[in-house]
């Protein structure tokens, strides 16, 4: 998380009243970028993983309702085979 006001509008190395050294404020930057990335990369794997959802589910319909063609086909395929 990004914290407001932190070293913005300062020159490198001069943080004025806000009491935070060269190295921490840096740390916790590379945090924020680290748990970012990581964030990032885990909405690609959920966002692609909905897309594969969203696949099979458009398959499975598909099946089914051949299925549902092929019985009644069938079935009124048995009404002229007597």
């Amino acid at each position: 998380m990004r914290r407001a006001g932190l070293g913005e509008g300062v020159p490198p190395g001069n943080y004025g009243n806000y009491g935070y050294a060269n190295s921490g404020y840096s740390a916790c930057e590379e945090e924020n970028e680290r748990l970012t990335e990581s964030l990032r990369s885990k909405v690609t794997a959920i966002k692609s993983l909905s897309i594969e959802i969203g696949h099979e589910v458009k398959i499975k319909k598909l099946l089914a309702e051949m299925d549902s063609q092929f019985d009644s086909t069938t079935g009124f395929l048995g009404l002229y085979s007597i």
